[in-house]
């Protein structure tokens, strides 16, 4: 291994330099801020703090946990502005902790509990490993490729297909309001997992019929059964490598893409472009990282990729390339209020 022997050497020692290591030293820190979020969620804190302010010894009774250790956490989470802790001693809910309450409209704890579960909390600290071979880290933790281990893993696979749930759930009905579908058609929910995003366009546009699209295990918890959708949709388990529903008029791949290597990205969008009717449009929903230095939750997201999966987060341009090796030509992207956006395509 090359050390760098740099010939320059900065100053360390002001105060501009000390800010800037107490910065580092609290990122380095950052793996603790997760496994705070963790037992938050395990224990229902937010959900025992919805009725009104508890102290520590309150919320201990409540949870089985010990009171001076779960203060300690209290107040390390109340710094990050996840709960509020007042002159009394007692904890509050903050706007940020309503999303840890569960069953609760726009609930994420599902999500937080699977984004620090250790599928991956493990691959991540195999990050050094991922970026020596280029290949994901999680193969070598888990003896298995992801997608492949979480077929035999049930338990994992309903932590993530109810995480993947709740990590969508707040941009679904964004989505099905900010892009401009046609008031008649049909649209095919590709990897759709259990149809939340389908569910609220199909509520949002009742002209149009819908197709969820996904493994079997997945389709089978969809959650499209409601009076308000009887006749206007049907489930088929499938895989999108191969296939999908034909005669569609809007393909929707919602965090489908950025699971996969740029080779299975163009199988999936060449399966879409060979069903899609005519005039029919495909729409990727993703995040797209913007160039530079400006912080962008993509860019986190490409990191969290590459340490579990062979995809990415995708620029303009690489999505560009997707789409003309697969006979499709970007013609929009359409932002919406969350990290996710909405990149348009067209045969052609």
């Amino acid at each position: 291994m090359n050390t760098p022997n740099p010939t320059d050497h900065p100053d360390l020692t002001g105060a501009a330099a000390h800010a800037g290591a107490a910065h580092l030293i609290e990122q380095s820190l950052g793996h603790l801020y997760s496994a705070a979020l963790r037992t938050a969620a395990l224990h229902h804190l937010a959900d025992h703090l919805a009725g009104g302010p508890r102290t520590a010894a309150e919320l201990a009774r409540l949870t089985g946990t010990d009171a001076v250790f779960l203060r300690r956490c209290l107040r390390y989470l109340a710094s990050c502005e996840v709960f509020r802790e007042d002159d009394n001693g007692a904890f509050h809910l903050t706007p940020t902790a309503q999303f840890l309450r569960a069953g609760v409209p726009g609930s994420l704890r599902d999500a937080v509990l699977m984004l620090t579960d250790e599928i991956f909390v493990r691959s991540s600290s195999a990050l050094d490993e991922t970026i020596r071979t280029g290949a994901p880290g999680f193969a070598k933790v888990f003896g298995a490729p992801f997608f492949e281990y979480l077929q035999g893993a049930p338990k994992t696979r309903e932590l993530f297909d109810s995480g993947m749930a709740a990590f969508s759930e707040p941009i679904n009905d964004l989505v099905a309001s900010a892009y401009p579908f046609p008031e008649r058609g049909t649209v095919v929910d590709v990897g759709g997992g259990r149809g939340g995003l389908l569910r609220h366009i199909l509520l949002r546009h009742p002209g149009l019929s819908g197709v969820l699209l996904d493994q079997a295990a997945a389709v089978q918890d969809h959650v499209l059964d409601t009076a308000e959708l009887s006749g206007r949709w049907r489930a088929e388990p499938g895989d999108f490598f191969t296939a999908v529903p034909a005669g569609g008029d809007v393909y929707v791949l919602k965090h489908v893409l950025h699971d996969w290597d740029d080779a299975s990205a163009v199988r999936i969008l060449t399966a879409c472009r060979h069903g899609l009717a005519p005039d029919g449009k495909v729409l990727v929903v993703d995040s797209v990282p913007v160039p530079g230095n400006a912080p962008h939750p993509g860019k986190a997201l490409d990191v969290a990729m590459m340490t579990v999966v062979t995809g990415k987060e995708r620029g303009p341009k690489e999505l560009d390339d997707l789409f003309s090796r697969a006979g499709l030509r970007r013609t929009r992207i359409l932002p919406t209020p969350t990290f996710a956006s909405i990149v348009e395509a067209v045969a052609g």
